[in-house]
This record gives structure tokens, sequence and C-alpha cells, in this order.
């Protein structure tokens, strides 16, 4: 029988991706202790498992930045403050206790906190399968591309209209041999801006089609591709495909813990990032309230709305305004 670990902090966040990381390093400037969870093994939350190697140009100080150097810096920053992460681990149960804190248990482990901060950007994710061809995941076919590297001089098939398609293009067209995009329709999902890039670049795009099948011998080397109004479906040879085609998104164990949800799959919160239940605040993608924005810059001022008022809550003799970090001594680590 596995044991439970048990783990008390002043506040538990639930989600390990940016805005969850820079909530982690605001728990610190209060001085309260934080542990962080999240059902992925790695930091970083969407960011790290679907763009890792993307360029994100609207996250203030940066005129350009990947994705993976903006979660080494947040982990770097978050790490001044020593938090706790519980990795691999899918936040469950939320009990209130007698003396007002709370019990949420984990896959592995009882955190008790004195006040619980959701950062759990869309909820847990998986991406929408490709029909044709999914014995081939693993082996050529893949959902999300954490490392561009392997795609080095080959033939690779993109499939999808959405930003993620456009993105994976722009990104593999200068290190690919080949890049093929084909999208079911004749528009595109994506920001009009980039579609126009990759039309302007050596991308073979190939719209009203669908892949049909996937074919080889052990691993993938070739695709057939049905384009709405040719007799003949096209055969391109590809040794890699990258299927983007969107992902479900769910709140998991969430939904049971009695919170106010907007459209079954956002958390309500006021201006103080408070959800409908006292002690659990909310931050990032998974909120929503009137005028919501949902990018990363306006989730990092959510959280630590979220953190100056979950202090408050904590001690109701303490302030809402942290006062100036400028004028505290730091030793700020260089990220790796």
């Amino acid at each position: 029988m596995t044991s439970v670990k048990t783990l008390e902090v002043d506040i538990l966040i639930v989600g390990a991706g940016p805005v969850g990381l820079y909530g982690a390093y605001y728990c610190g400037e209060r001085s309260l202790s934080c542990a962080v969870v999240d059902s992925l093994s790695e930091v970083g939350g969407q960011v790290t498992a679907m763009y890792p190697e993307k360029q994100i140009y609207d996250v203030a100080g940066f005129p350009a930045i990947t994705g993976r150097e903006l979660v080494r810096g947040l982990a770097a920053q978050a790490s001044q403050r020593d938090p706790s992460y519980l990795l691999d681990q899918e936040a469950q149960q939320l009990e209130k206790l007698d003396d007002g804190r709370f019990r949420v248990t984990t896959t592995r482990t009882e955190v008790v906190a004195g006040a619980v901060i959701v950062t759990g950007g869309i909820g847990t994710f998986t991406p929408r399968t490709l029909p044709a061809g999914e014995e081939f995941l693993g082996r050529g076919l893949a959902y999300f591309v954490p490392s561009s590297q392997e795609y080095v001089g080959r033939d690779v098939l993109i499939v999808g209209g959405g930003d993620s398609a456009i993105d994976w293009a722009l990104m593999l067209e200068p290190l690919a041999s080949k890049v093929t995009l084909v999208h079911r329709r004749e528009q595109f999902r994506a920001h009009g801006a980039s579609v126009e890039k990759v039309r302007q670049l050596d991308v073979d795009m190939i719209t009203n089609a669908q892949v049909t099948e996937l074919q080889g011998d052990r691993v993938l080397e070739r695709a057939v591709v049905s384009v709405k109004g040719e007799d003949e479906p096209r055969v391109v040879e590809v040794d890699k495909v990258v299927a983007a085609l969107g992902f479900t998104a769910n709140l998991g164990p969430l939904r049971e813990w009695g919170l106010e949800l907007a459209d079954n799959r956002h958390l309500v919160v006021d201006t103080a990032m408070r959800t409908s239940l006292p002690g659990v605040f909310a931050a990032g993608d998974i909120t929503e309230y009137d005028g919501k924005v949902r990018l990363i810059s306006v989730g990092f001022g959510e959280v630590a709305t979220a953190v100056n008022n979950a202090a408050v809550y904590l001690d109701p003799t303490a302030h809402v305004f942290p006062g100036h970090t400028s004028n505290e001594p730091h030793d700020v680590p260089v990220p790796a």
C-alpha cells in the first residue's frame, strides 16, 4: 500500500503553468509558504507541453521569447522562494477543515493549506486524435512539437488550420526538407498575418482536404490525402506528421469543488480573484469575469492580485498592497 505524504503550507497553487509559477514567486514576496500541484510531469503547463519553442511576443519586457525560455525564467524566479512542487499529481478532493483551512487530496499527497489559488489554465487537456493512422503515434505521428531538432532535414506534414498548425509550419519550414500543410477548409482559423507568412514560404498548402491514411512499414513513410473535387487522392511522401487538430479540455475533479462555473469550464471570480468559495481564489485562463482577456500577461497580474488578497484572507490585519519589491534586497538567480 502506497503511503500518502502530508504537507502543510499557507497557499496551495493548483497549476504549474506560467501563471502558477509567477504566483509561487509572489507567495514568497508575501512571506507565505507555497506548494504547486500539477498533473503534468514538468512545470510550464501548456507552454511546455505544446509550444516550448514557439516565439511569444506579448510578454512585457521581451520583444520575443520562446515558451521554454519563459518557463525557465519563471521557474528561476520562483526558486528564490523555495516552493514545493507536486508534479505528476492531480488535485482531486477539496475539504474545508474545522480550523478554516483546506485539505486538498492529490493522487499521492494530502495538502493542508490556508488558502487555495487555482491557476489551471484550461484544466487537463488531451489532443484531438487523427483518425487515420493512429497506430503511427510515436513512430512518425505526433500531436505536439516539444523539440524541433527531430524534424531537421525531414519531410513533414502538418494537419490543421489553427494557430498551432500555422506556428509549427513557420517554425519547421527553415529546418525541414519539405513542409506540407493540409487543412480541411479553404479558410484558416489562425491569425491572418501568420497565415500570410506561411503562404510566402516554401510550404505546400493543400486545402479542402483531409488525411485519410498513413502508410509505412515500421515507421511512417507516406500519407494519403483526399482533396475535395479531385477523383484520386494524393500520396505525399513524408516521414513526420504533426496533427494540430486542437484539444479537449476538462476541469476534472475541480467540478466537484462547489465553485461557481461559467460555460461549465471557467471559474467565476470577482475583482479580487475570489471564487464563490471563501478562501479559494483563481487566476489565468481558467477564470471568467466581465471583460476577461485570456493572455499570459493578464494572468500574471491576476495571480499577483489573488496572492495579495489571499494574504489578507489569511491575516485580516495584513494589507492588500505588498509594497514595492524594488525597495527590498533580492538575490536574483540567472536562468541556466
